[in-house]
């Protein structure tokens, strides 16, 4: 049951009032079991949270990857000076040179730009590189056997509301720990069941909303192994082999980002296996049907910091 579970709350969290009730209806089991199922899956860290996945873009937001260079016994150190800033909301130590890979999520480049540079005034971070994408082709963390493929690209902005921003914000966040959770959210607000259902579905029509649903811990959830591979690709062939990227089940992200000084590669994807010789043979398998291009694995030594950005 737990596997189809996952699979299923991952991508499809029912928006209803009795969201453990109507999952039991799929599961054929009862309601009070769904619920402590799902209790177990969070108290255990399976799940990060269940809420929206919103698309930065969609909502007036930039997004960068930043790649830099942290000596080994300063990591600790600039870890802690990270998490205290809300606008990075991932952080890993990669085995690479450029050792140190976050994203930083702000209303403008400028913005951006300024928070490295203030952060890289504050620790021992040198030689950092801004990689805005040049194309998504595909962005979905949605794993485990029977989950939907979901490639995923933004409509772009959408105006918003002042109540699309209060429904978006408490969306962002981990939905209470009850089986009427959707109720107990929006106690203390003006925001009634009826807008934030219709918000739901109308965020999901402009490719504001990615998903619904349980964020998982991959490593707890049985994809222990992950890296990111990053390759060389001809200018001509970039769109081919992203589209080829995006169909991969083991492929969680990837993007066509530009090359700089001394790295030479302008497409990434994030690579996820339940073993370590999985995830070479699915990175080799994509390798020789590239050509065997010039690439290389940044394996995911430590994950430093995983939040979901709250966004007004």
């Amino acid at each position: 049951m737990i596997t189809d579970l996952l699979s299923l709350i991952q991508d499809g969290f029912p928006t209803v009032e009795h969201p453990y009730q109507a999952l039991g209806k799929i599961l054929k089991v009862d309601e009070e079991r769904v619920f402590q199922e799902v209790e177990h899956l969070r108290k255990t860290g399976v799940i990060r949270r269940i809420g929206g996945v919103y698309d930065s873009k969609s909502l007036g937001y930039k997004s960068c990857l930043c790649g830099a260079r942290v000596s080994e016994n300063s990591i600790e150190e600039f870890a802690k000076a990270v998490d205290k800033i809300p606008y990075i909301t991932h952080n890993y130590v990669r085995s690479h040179y450029y050792n140190i890979w976050f994203t930083v999520i702000g209303e403008s480049d400028d913005f951006i730009r300024g928070l490295v540079d203030d952060l890289g005034k504050n620790t021992s971070m040198k030689d950092c590189h801004i990689l805005s994408k040049k194309k998504m082709f595909k962005i979905n963390t949605v794993m485990g056997k029977g989950a939907k493929k979901n490639v995923y690209s933004s409509k772009g902005f959408s105006p918003l509301t002042e109540m699309d921003g209060k429904r978006i914000k408490l969306l962002c966040g981990d939905l209470p720990h009850s089986k009427t959770p959707f109720n107990d959210l929006i106690k203390n607000t003006d925001i009634t069941l009826e807008e934030l259902w219709k918000g739901i579905e109308r965020d999901k029509s402009l490719k504001r909303l990615r998903r619904f649903g349980a964020v998982l811990r991959h490593q707890k959830a049985g994809f222990k192994w992950n890296a990111m591979v990053v390759f060389k690709i001809p200018p001509e062939r970039v769109e081919e082999s992203g589209t080829y990227l995006a169909q991969c089940d083991f492929v969680s992200h990837c993007y066509e980002r530009e090359a700089f000084e001394g790295f030479p590669y302008n497409l990434y994807g994030m690579f996820h296996g339940k073993s370590e010789n999985e995830l070479m043979d699915e990175i080799n398998k994509v390798v020789a049907v590239f050509s065997n291009p010039k690439y290389e694995v940044l394996h995911s030594l430590k994950e430093l910091k995983k939040i979901s950005f709250t966004y007004f």
